[in-house]
């Protein structure tokens, strides 16, 4: 009785933590039966809760040089007004078109063979006494005996395609003291039940930016990218939360 108890209480535990691992998830789908997933309000990149300000290694700081009675500023671009984005909440348009593939291909092989023999020929006299005690056990001539053979092989190769292309407008939230800029660009886009979901950031040099307010993406340092969805297409796709539970727990 008291195992069947203990059972049920394990069980018990068990589900409980299950469903407290997804329970928000579960009640987030539940309350968009019939509506789809929806889409994130807009708010400044500043007060997400993970927007963490970028601190990089930066020169030593230049005194800014005067020229009284010169048209020309040091450091100016034009005699005219520069629209690029340079200052911040300015916005400008990443452009994103990679094309990236790989192969790898690798064979490991490995053998090795150990042997080993151990005898006793004389150990203070009492080599001799060993088969009288042992009489059918011990032979001194071959008291230890090791043997090993091991092999190992393996095969294991990579192919990878990928292609993404799409431009995406970024918003600049953070002037490092060395003039470089730092970017963050978000882009939701729901059509029926499928929202899909574009996230970039990173830091770029104001003079990569073009004449048109736009920059390339090989041109951002530490850029991160995501692009992704979710809705029902994109559930689909993936297990059930059990399913996933069970291959993260189940050790073989």
């Amino acid at each position: 009785m008291n195992k069947k108890i203990s059972m049920i209480s394990r069980l018990s535990a068990l589900t409980l933590i299950m469903l407290a691992v997804t329970g928000c998830n579960t009640i987030t789908r539940l309350t968009q039966v019939g509506d789809g997933p929806t889409i994130t309000p807009i708010v400044n990149p500043k007060d997400r809760p993970d927007y963490r300000k970028i601190s990089m290694p930066m020169p030593p700081p230049q005194a800014a040089e005067r020229n009284p009675n010169s048209l020309w500023r040091t450091g100016a671009r034009a005699f005219f007004k520069d629209n690029r984005a340079n200052e911040v909440g300015d916005i400008l348009t990443v452009m994103v078109n990679m094309a990236d593939s790989a192969s790898f291909s690798n064979k490991t092989s490995r053998k090795r063979q150990d042997s080993e023999d151990t005898d006793v020929t004389a150990l203070l006299g009492l080599e001799s006494q060993f088969a009288k005690k042992l009489p059918e056990a011990v032979n001194p001539s071959s008291m230890i005996s090791f043997g090993n053979n091991h092999n190992t092989a393996g095969t294991g190769s990579i192919d990878r395609s990928e292609e993404i292309s799409f431009s995406v407008a970024a918003v600049i939230t953070q002037i490092l003291p060395n003039g470089n800029l730092v970017i963050a660009g978000r882009q939701e886009t729901r059509v029926n039940f499928e929202l899909r979901e574009v996230m970039i950031t990173g830091i770029v040099r104001p003079e990569d930016i073009d004449t048109a307010n736009s920059i390339s993406h090989d041109k951002i340092a530490e850029m991160r990218m995501a692009y992704g969805g979710r809705g029902n297409v994109s559930e689909l796709q993936q297990p059930r939360w059990g399913t996933q539970i069970w291959d993260i727990l189940f050790p073989f």
